[in-house]
């Protein structure tokens, strides 16, 4: 017998604050440790919740090997404290799978199979670098051209994307030293701190002259990228690196990073019984396929079909954050679609603040969430392209 559709609640969402790789703050953290930091850091928000009554762990990771590898969730959660009758899931759809996460654990809850899941996403490509430590890509891709964009590099797909789309280099800087100060004027104004739990770090290194071990700590609460000394002048001098006569740069691409973020859904039934407070409702998620060479045009796809899912427009949208794989594929994006750029990643995206693979999805919708309700807003999304050619999108209502 099949059960009521029930709403899937969001009570809390919080992440780490994002590392440059591969040698940025946490380049020797791990990424279970950070991800089982994000975890314990979720629950702690909802003290009167039993954590034994969480349905799942789903976490996303698009590289999910070595140091991340062996199912992270089920290993993170039992590093964070919780029961071991709390089950664990590794899910991967490369750069949405923080986000797919999300929607998988609020599906759980809306087909009535849980009352309580949480959902998270994990990266650390100082540990784990891009593609993992084994490519090894099918030869059959290689004998077909339409399938030659599965091999393509990221930086390629957006030198692709470019040219069609016909988005300057001077548009793809300008976009970029934009994401860098809209980033720096939400730290100066505090605006990441309701979203972001600080992590301490601990740093050990041998004195070989006293043969000791000297171990260090310090906290961490804000993203190490944004950069105070960008500028388009600084930009314009960057030498493209994916096509001879390109115009994607280091400087207008997203940047490699490390961090983990989390979010918390209960059913209405798990909010009465353990007398939480919601901050919002995930409301719907799509997912679309387009040509593997043009991967970063895929939120052209998978946007309308994601507000047409819930009934919502894009007029009725106050925040939008569309991950900056690259300033190309973003601003391509928004013009094809006809989004407000003045409501698209309005603290910067992640040129400036860092892309996490598998984590940004988790770690996007804290931002969202808790923007929406610093400034009155209802309705928001988080939006992503995705390796081989995919877009996905999901809706939320902040309260």
């Amino acid at each position: 017998m099949s059960k009521q559709v029930q709403e899937a609640y969001i009570v809390a969402a919080t992440r780490t604050p994002v590392g440059k790789a591969p040698r940025g703050m946490f380049r020797n953290t791990r990424p279970d440790d950070l991800l089982a930091h994000v975890i314990s850091s979720v629950l702690a928000q909802a003290p009167s919740l039993d954590p034994s009554a969480i349905g799942d762990v789903i976490a996303g990771c698009a590289m999910p090997e070595a140091e991340q590898g062996m199912n992270v969730a089920r290993i993170a959660l039992l590093l964070a404290g919780l029961p071991d009758r709390v089950p664990g899931l590794t899910v991967n759809r490369f750069c949405s799978s923080g986000l797919q996460a999300v929607a998988l654990a609020a599906d759980r809850i809306r087909l009535g199979e849980a009352d309580v899941m949480l959902a998270a996403g994990v990266e650390s490509m100082s540990m784990v670098p891009m593609m993992g430590n084994k490519v090894a890509f099918n030869p059959a891709i290689f004998e077909h051209e339409e399938y030659y964009g599965i091999a393509y590099g990221m930086g390629l797909t957006a030198e692709k994307v470019a040219e069609r789309w016909r988005v300057s280099r001077e548009d793809q800087d300008a976009f970029a030293l934009q994401s860098h100060l809209r980033a720096l004027a939400g730290t100066n104004n505090g605006e990441f701190e309701e979203e972001i739990t600080p992590c301490n770090i601990t740093e050990r290194a041998a004195d070989m002259n006293s043969r000791e071990l000297i171990r260090s700590e310090r906290m961490v609460s804000q993203d190490e990228g944004p950069r105070a000394d960008t500028s388009l002048e600084a930009l314009g001098k960057l030498r493209t690196v994916f096509a001879q006569n390109g115009s994607v740069t280091a400087g207008n691409s997203s940047q490699m990073s490390d961090g983990a973020g989390a979010v918390l859904l209960c059913s209405e039934e798990a909010l009465k019984r353990y007398n939480l407070t919601p901050i919002g409702k995930f409301l719907g998620f799509s997912v679309a396929g387009v040509p593997p060479e043009i991967m970063g045009i895929g939120p052209k796809e998978a946007i309308p079909r994601a507000l047409k899912q819930v009934g919502l427009s894009l007029g009725d949208m106050g925040w939008i954050e569309l991950n900056e794989a690259f300033a190309a594929q973003t601003l391509a994006v928004i013009r094809e679609v006809g989004l407000d750029p003045a409501i698209v990643n309005p603290l910067g995206g992640a040129i400036a603040l860092g892309h996490p693979l598998g984590a940004t999805g988790a770690i996007r919708t804290a931002t969202l969430l808790h923007g929406l309700r610093r400034r009155k807003q209802k309705y928001g999304m988080v939006t992503m392209c995705i390796g081989a050619g995919m877009g996905a999108a999901g809706i939320f209502e902040a309260f």
